[in-house]
């Protein structure tokens, strides 16, 4: 079975949290983790699996390390790739905008020609929009470490399922 690359950008360490789940619940023998701050491109073009996480801040604004990592996408070729994204929001204080960052970087990476895999479900949210909505889904798992915690590890495992299909 093939690796998984899974990157992430982490400023209060929820979205580092979640990675080290994934890597978790995937098998750490076919995942790797990585820290966007940390990263180069050519650790993400290393793998055909690969699965983003990205957390929204203030107003719909990308995590700090984000802003600087998808600069690099510019130059890339993501042809055969398949990308799993998965977004951090709080649906309660910020319902107007909840997961758009995973929104932002799924519209980016949607001019690559790369596959997506991953949708998730609207049922069981409570927000107003979301820039992570195509096709009456969300572009990939969101999850509310400040509103529904309770549910991030049950999303998680059914997520990983998915993946463990769409990718392998």
């Amino acid at each position: 079975m093939e690796k998984a690359g899974i990157f992430y950008g982490s400023s209060t360490g929820n979205c580092q949290i979640i990675a080290e789940l994934i890597h978790k619940f995937l098998g750490k023998k076919f995942a790797e983790v990585y820290d966007i701050a940390d990263a180069d491109i050519s650790d993400l073009l290393a793998y055909n699996n690969i699965i983003l996480g990205i957390s929204t801040w203030g107003d719909g604004d990308l995590q700090d390390d984000w802003k600087e990592f998808i600069s690099k996408f510019d130059t890339v070729n993501l042809n055969e790739k398949k990308i799993a994204l998965y977004g951090l929001g709080d649906q309660g204080t910020y319902h107007e905008n909840f997961v758009d960052g995973m929104g932002i970087l799924y519209e980016l990476l949607s001019q690559k020609n790369c596959s997506f895999v991953g949708s998730w479900p609207l049922n069981g949210y409570h927000f107003k929009h979301s820039k992570a909505i195509v096709d009456g889904r969300f572009v990939g798992l969101a999850l509310d470490e400040d509103m529904q915690y309770e549910y991030t590890v049950p999303r998680l495992k059914k997520w990983i399922a998915q993946l463990k299909n769409d990718f392998y």
